[in-house]
This record gives C-alpha cells, structure tokens and sequence, in this order.
C-alpha cells in the first residue's frame, strides 16, 4: 500500500506543467540577446512565444514538370508588395524567373494549390522553397542552389 501511495505522490509531484521562459535584453554594445534567464544587472523583458508549425509540402512533381532545376518560379498576386520587391530585385540582379499569378492564372492556382500556399509569394529556387521574401534570405538559397548545380555539372562532366 505504501509503495502505491509513493508511486502517487511521485506522479503529483512531476506532473505539474514546466514552463520555460525567453527574455530579451540589450547589452552595452547595443547588442540584442535572447536567454532564458534574465541578466542580473539588466533589465529583461519577457518574450511570449507563439509556436509555429509547418509541414513541408512536397515540390518535386513540381520541380520535375517546369524542367530544368535552376529555375526561380515565384508564385504571386497583383497587389503584394513582397512580391514586387522580389521581382525587382530578380530584375535588377539578372536573375532569370518565372512568374504566376496565382489569382488570375491556372497554372498558377493549381501550382499553389499543390503547394498549400498561404500566402504569397512562394518562391521555388531549384528544389528549395522559401515562403516569404527578403534578400539576405534568397541570396543565400540562390547561392546555395547554384553552387549545387555547379557541382552537379561538374560531376556529369568528369563522368
């Protein structure tokens, strides 16, 4: 009977809910840190955290229908102004791509529909997709992908 009334108390115990906490707090240097406990000579505040979860959509039927994989397709609207700026910058970085309008074209909708898009834009870059867009962000897949195609090229030359 004891050993059931430990086991009991045991559970209780250990079964409240653990929390965890983020804070943020600017150092000297104008440096911002997230830790999760508060600096003791500075002034934190607490971060609530929204957890976020995504399920990766598969792409390659995609990928194998526009072809070659150094591709950039992006999937728009008319009025995004995240959709504008990525485009500019492919305009003005010579950066060769593929626009669909996923309101006013087919391929477009049923592209993103395939995608279980949410919002636009949707850019494909290779076999890679990034939701959203900001240049640090694209420049670093676009480089990632073309120095995956350079190595692929390569290997079929040396075979």
């Amino acid at each position: 009977m004891t050993k059931y009334l430990t086991y009991t108390l045991l559970l209780l115990l250990f079964s409240f809910p653990v929390n965890g906490e983020i804070y943020k707090w600017v150092d000297q240097h104008g440096n911002t840190h997230f830790t999760d406990k508060p600096p003791a000579d500075k002034k934190a505040e607490e971060v609530k955290l929204k957890i976020n979860t995504y399920t990766a959509v598969q792409i390659t039927p995609l990928v194998e229908r526009l072809g070659r994989k150094d591709k950039v397709v992006i999937y728009t609207t008319e009025r995004c102004g995240y959709c504008k700026k990525a485009k500019q910058y492919f305009r003005d970085n010579n950066i060769a791509y593929i626009d669909y309008d996923v309101e006013k074209s087919r391929t477009g909708k049923r592209d993103y529909k395939l995608l279980k898009g949410k919002a636009v834009p949707i850019i494909i870059v290779g076999d890679k997709r990034m939701n959203g867009f900001s240049v640090p962000r694209f420049a670093k897949l676009y480089k990632k992908q073309m120095q995956k195609k350079a190595g692929d090229k390569n290997k079929e030359e040396i075979l």
